[in-house]
């Protein structure tokens, strides 16, 4: 137990210190640390055999490396930036400002909707943070929304991104529980579209209390309406077929990211937006990309192989045994765990910590792990909008460099009320989540 405690303190040092990157981080703690376990002393560091810890590590690098469901994940990033480059995202905001804009706050929910749509085809909740302020925050300000709800509609809407299928969070998570990434996207979808109805209610609320901050848009005519749809029936069209393959069982969530790569190629081709030096920056980028991916969740698996090995998920479930608790409390204390990490750790950082020494106990307990990723999802989508680490406000402030950060956290606070109120719902009624796999599997 004294080597795990010690490896976890030596993990957040070189994390929140020293600024480690988190792969090299883990990967570093898992293999001393299994080194450790293996005999590995002060005096006979000179002398030790190595072959076993290394034998470790490099077996973990060579099977991440020829796991074919890994593949997944370089053809969605490939399809999302595939989707950013074809100018989805104005004719995306179009399509939603043309149907809302005319209400109260009606450009600041046509925002939510618009970065859930995109992030849905893009997965990343930073870059729709990023693009989608790009797009929305001239039109708000031209209508002279406050700069607290025009930024706050954009970072909470980002967030929609690391749930809503197909989604990068939802397949590590998967990965690192061998747990059914068809499964986890089919019970991703209605918790997503509950965020985007609870972010609308938020709008509603801050529009409710300050009636200025949200000012009443042009109403376009029916015929806009339709033209502007028209514009985005290409990419809903591909969403569909990827996402009603995968539930139907027509082809597995690999086949469906190769089909959605091609197709996203073959849309940015079609709208003449893909050029040579477009597209080589596309496949540069989402190689930098998948490589980085693919370094942190090898240095996730090391350490989960480590801590395994140390046999830290048994002693944390003797220890949940000898509480006179019920199964739901262990639930809320680890929730409870997940929103104090989020004060201080970025998103992946804290799902990759965490999983590995909660869901051995979560299923022991009798919980569905299926359940149990899209609670550890939301508390991290959360975490993206929590200060002071809010990765998403501070990405938002750096495009929009006349805001001030704190303006943005003050324009947060009813969303982030709206998240934890879906957080609430979907810990004490499971079913929301799990309807749709169970239905569909």
């Amino acid at each position: 137990m004294s080597v795990v405690l010690i490896s976890f303190a030596i993990l957040l040092f070189l994390i929140l210190v020293l600024r480690v990157p988190i792969a090299f981080a883990m990967g570093g703690v898992g293999f001393f640390g299994f080194s450790v376990l293996n005999g590995l002393t002060w005096d006979n560091f000179d002398s030790f055999r190595w072959s076993v810890p290394l034998s470790l590590a490099a077996n973990r690098i060579i099977d991440t490396a020829q796991d074919y469901g890994l593949s997944v994940i370089p053809l969605f990033i490939l399809m999302g930036n595939l989707v950013t480059r074809s100018g989805l995202s104005n004719e995306l905001y179009k399509a939603c400002y043309a149907f809302l804009g005319h209400t109260k706050g009606g450009l600041a929910m046509a925002t939510v909707l618009s970065c859930g749509g995109f992030s849905a085809v893009c997965g990343s909740s930073l870059a729709t943070a990023a693009t989608m302020s790009k797009v929305a925050m001239p039109a708000m300000r031209r209508y002279g929304y406050a700069d607290s709800l025009a930024t706050a509609s954009i970072a909470a809407g980002g967030t929609l991104g690391i749930l809503i299928p197909p989604s990068v969070m939802l397949i590590i998570y998967g990965l690192l529980t061998e747990t059914s990434i068809r499964e986890l996207f089919a019970a991703g979808l209605i918790p997503g579209l509950l965020g985007i109805l609870f972010y609308l209610g938020a709008v509603r609320y801050t529009v409710w209390r300050n009636p200025s901050a949200g000012p009443v848009g042009e109403k376009m005519p029916w015929s806009e309406r339709i033209r502007a749809f028209k514009g985005v029936r290409d990419i809903t069209g591909l969403f569909v077929l990827i996402m009603g393959g995968i539930y139907l069982g027509i082809f597995t969530p690999t086949e469906a990211a190769g089909i959605g790569a091609g197709g996203a190629f073959l849309i940015a081709l079609f709208r003449r937006t893909l050029t040579w030096a477009n597209l080589f920056d596309t496949l540069v980028e989402s190689a930098r990309t998948s490589a980085s991916l693919f370094t942190i969740i090898i240095g996730a698996l090391i350490f989960s192989d480590f801590i395994n090995r140390a046999g830290l998920p048994g002693m944390l479930l003797n220890l949940v045994q000898s509480l006179d608790v019920t199964p739901m409390v262990i639930i809320l204390i680890i929730v409870l765990i997940y929103l104090l990490l989020g004060l201080v750790f970025e998103s992946l950082s804290m799902l990759l910590l965490t999983i590995p020494v909660f869901y051995p106990v979560v299923q022991s307990l009798g919980f569905d792990l299926v359940w149990f990723g899209i609670v550890a999802v939301v508390v991290t989508e959360i975490s993206l909008i929590s200060p002071p680490v809010g990765m998403n406000v501070f990405v938002l402030s750096s495009v929009v460099k006349d805001v001030k950060t704190a303006t943005i956290f003050k324009g947060i606070l009813p969303f982030w009320g709206a998240d934890m109120l879906r957080l609430a719902v979907i810990v004490f009624f499971a079913q929301i989540s799990l309807w749709l796999p169970q239905f569909l599997y």
